[in-house]
């Protein structure tokens, strides 16, 4: 998402003291239990099942008040963010025996397992701190009708689209992909696109800053709503992208394409952490974990999948099948097709996304002098 938003190191150091994170935070999915009986919960619009926490209220006893601000106890933002939370002391291991829905969930111990790549996506040190919520596999977006069918990342940089491409501003995806490519393509020496050498980020931004001088990129985005507009309008013809994008395009009539890359996909999950909290009650912990658990269940999941567009975890599919009275046929085709798809993305494989690279400094210089040249 493929990230729904970044932390940087501006954004750690607002979180504050684990006692009472910043409101600096307010971007994120989070959860706090501030009052008895109730858990503020301030949302990106990923998580957030349109308001309808009934279910989890009548499971636990405890409701879930939208808000806009909070004392954190729970923040779900794209995963792979535990060495530094872990090292600012800002969140616990996950006791995963307080999660009976963890065990159901396949998708956690076939793609997020310890020994799989995906693990630095929940892990640290052989430790569990984030709890997956959804999962998905990120490439780009096309308009087949102004460019034929597209296969490869080499599209974002064919001078027969020059002008007609946006990135996004992010160097975790944009530039992510940007090296998975030259991999595959030989144009560079590049061993592990998911954690680049310094001289390998060099040579990303040097190419980027080569495409930006002769015009490829006619914008670099930075949310939502301008990707699908650059989308729907048809102000490009290709666009590094995230997959619901291309949703709310054909939702307005326009035939866009999630492309499906021959370098691979850029993977990601989204993880829901356990704030320290010296001040949480047993109860409240309780409670988090309750809520914690209750997004790893089918109802969340189906519903999540339906919204967003994302995978979540393996009982979704099966719940939504099981309850046409929830989830009309139509609604829960949606949530097999996405599951079966953004599963066979992880088959296929490509590179995981790298939330917190060892040389994380240079990658944002690096961006930085990409923007600026």
């Amino acid at each position: 998402m493929s990230t729904l938003l970044r932390l940087t190191r501006r954004d750690l150091m607002a979180l504050g003291a684990a006692s009472g994170l910043s409101a600096a935070m307010t971007p994120l999915l989070v959860a706090s239990a501030r009052a008895a009986e109730t858990i503020n919960f301030a949302d990106i619009g990923v998580g957030d099942p349109n308001g309808d926490w009934s279910r989890f209220t009548k499971a636990s006893g405890w409701s879930v008040n939208l808000v806009a601000t909070a004392s954190y106890q729970v923040i779900n933002i794209v995963g792979g963010m535990q060495k530094p939370l872990v090292d600012n002391n800002l969140i616990e291991v996950i006791d995963t025996t307080q999660l009976p829905n963890w065990a159901k969930d396949k998708n956690i111990d076939e793609f997020l397992g310890k020994g799989k790549p995906g693990f630095n996506f929940i892990g640290y040190e052989d430790k569990v701190y984030g709890v997956p919520t959804v999962l998905q596999g990120d490439s780009f977006a096309y308009l087949p009708e102004k460019t034929g069918r597209l296969d490869s990342y080499a599209a974002l940089f064919d001078p027969k689209w020059r002008g007609y491409v946006a990135l996004e501003d992010n160097y975790t995806t944009a530039g992510q992909k940007t090296g998975l490519y030259l991999k595959h393509a030989k144009l560079a020496q590049i061993a592990n696109p998911d954690d680049m050498t310094g001289d390998e980020i060099k040579t990303v931004i040097d190419f980027l800053i080569e495409q930006k001088k002769k015009g490829q990129f006619r914008v670099i985005w930075s949310s939502f709503q301008q990707a699908v507009d650059l989308i729907v309008n048809k102000e490009v013809y290709v666009i590094d992208c995230w997959e619901p994008m291309v949703f709310v395009a054909k939702s307005k009539g326009v035939d866009a394409v999630y492309a499906d890359p021959k370098e691979g996909y850029l993977l990601w999950a989204m993880a829901a952490y356990l704030t320290k909290n010296p001040k949480r009650s047993p109860e409240e912990t309780k409670a988090a974990y309750q809520l914690l658990d209750f997004m790893l269940g089918g109802w969340y999941g189906a519903t999540i999948t339906v919204l967003r567009g994302y995978m979540t975890n393996t009982e979704a599919p099966a719940y939504a099948k099981a309850h046409p009275d929830e989830f009309p046929a139509a609604d829960a085709q949606k949530v097999a097709d996405i599951t079966a798809n953004v599963r066979r993305k992880f088959a296929q494989g490509g590179t995981w996304q790298n939330r917190w690279p060892t040389h994380v400094d240079l990658y944002e210089s690096e961006w930085a002098r990409f923007k600026a040249a």
